[in-house]
């Protein structure tokens, strides 16, 4: 155990996590009576974030008492002292660099104000503002960006799925030929397999598609099946479908750059097994941006959210295009929408529902924070699969990046469960000119 610090938290790390303060250890945190002011602003709202103010508010409250701002509230056994800090002047060496009294410069005159009167022991902002931070270390201030639930290993995010070489040839011929699969200690592999892992076996003749199944215990072949008239286009894709074909698996998460298919591959899956649930549910985070929210819109709560859903629509035509005009599949299709039993709509529309027989894809996944896609996925009830799809590199919100999105927390915890899997699209198969400009713009 080191030597105790002060950590000051900035209102973002707060709607980020509401249960934050709980994760420092036995180190004192410290709250700038700005922050409060900054919650205040944020209690009213359907959105995750108004979600966690009003929790973190409710928390705060049962710790609330006199000693709260004379001398501080326990947080518990083993923890340190939680402290709002009120009355601190506006530090003159704050406003030589920054007069405008900002929420974050207030912040930052909280945070020197803190360190001088306690020189013995570290102090340090806490801020997912990467902006903030640069200004905090132009000041000398030390700073930090809430790490708890940032994921390590992202690497697994740049690459597709093993390729095993020099495997013996009658091992594969053996599992060509053997369509439940064959028994996993066969191949001598010297790594450990996770579950639903999908990989390339090759040897000098042959080379096939593979899934190690945890509920069997074996290696099967993965066939390259067409589901409601999309085919896969690679060794990916096919993998991806195997995975979303198979109802033993719960919770898929399809990652990759833009034109690799995650969302129509998943939605394709969705049509296929459409008998076996009530409804096929398709739906993405509003990141509104240019700092325009969505009452800069007109119309009313669906019109103003329908230009940020097209692009799940336009996934839906794809689809339909590949279907033969008049057919019953397209029919289907129509039938579905207009039952309702196929929706497209925000995410925010679905938080405090329990969703039960639903095939449930969450597009832009990388957009949500952890907390927002463990709420989403305590919401399953029975009968419910849930696909998560996104890229890591492509996140609009200011406060998460390819460590502390939802969608890579998501993966690194559920990682070696048997109703899990994932799978990493490399290759873009939306056009040529999608391809080349995603490798090299």
């Amino acid at each position: 155990m080191g030597a105790k610090k002060n950590f000051v938290l900035d209102t973002n790390v707060i709607l980020h996590d509401y249960k934050c303060i709980e994760n420092f250890q036995e180190n004192d945190i410290y709250l700038p009576i700005v922050v409060l002011e900054e919650l205040d602003k944020f209690k009213k709202g359907s959105d995750q974030i108004n979600y966690n103010a009003r929790e973190f508010v409710r928390e705060l409250d049962l710790l609330t008492s006199n000693d709260l701002f004379l001398k501080g509230a326990s947080l518990g056994p083993g923890k340190g002292t939680l402290y709002i800090v009120t009355g601190d002047k506006y530090q003159e060496k704050i406003a030589l660099s920054f007069p405008e009294k900002t929420p974050d410069h207030r912040i930052l005159s909280s945070t020197l104000f803190i360190a001088e009167k306690n020189p013995k022991v570290r102090t340090i902002l806490v801020t997912k503002d990467v902006n903030l931070r640069m200004k905090g270390r132009s000041l000398g201030i030390e700073v930090e960006d809430y790490i708890t639930d940032k994921v390590v290993n992202v690497d697994i995010f740049e690459r597709a799925q093993e390729v095993y070489e020099n495997v013996d040839p009658d091992l594969i011929d053996k599992i060509y030929a053997t369509p439940e699969g064959v028994n996993a200690d066969l191949l001598d592999f010297k790594v450990t397999l996770e579950p639903n892992d999908c990989f390339i076996l090759r040897s000098v003749r042959n080379s096939v598609l593979a899934r190690y199944n945890p509920y069997t215990e074996k290696i099967k072949k993965v066939d390259k099946t067409p589901s409601y008239g999309i085919v896969p286009r690679n060794a990916e894709q096919s993998f991806a479908l195997e995975i979303l074909n198979d109802p033993n698996i719960k919770l898929v998460a399809l990652t990759g750059k833009a034109g690799t298919g995650k969302t129509l591959l998943a939605l394709a899956s969705a049509l296929k097994q459409a008998d076996m649930f009530k409804q096929i549910l398709l739906a993405r985070p509003i990141v509104a941006l240019a700092n325009k929210d969505l009452g800069f819109l007109p119309g009313d709560e669906k019109q103003k959210i329908a230009p940020y859903m097209q692009p799940l629509f336009d996934n839906l035509n794809v689809i339909k295009t590949q279907l033969t005009p008049g057919s019953p599949d397209i029919r289907r299709i129509d039938d579905l929408q207009k039952n309702n039993q196929l929706v497209i709509e925000a995410l925010a529309f679905i938080r405090g529902r329990s969703l039960s027989e639903t095939f449930c894809i969450i597009d832009e996944a990388q957009n949500l924070t952890p907390h927002e896609v463990k709420t989403i996925i305590t919401r399953a009830g029975e009968g419910t699969r849930m696909v998560f799809t996104g890229d890591i590199q492509q996140i609009d919100s200011p406060y998460l990046d390819a460590q502390s999105n939802g969608l890579a927390y998501m993966v690194d915890k559920m990682k070696g469960q048997e109703l899990f899997a994932h799978i990493n699209l490399i290759k873009g198969e939306r056009s040529e000119l999608s391809e080349l400009a995603s490798n090299l713009l």
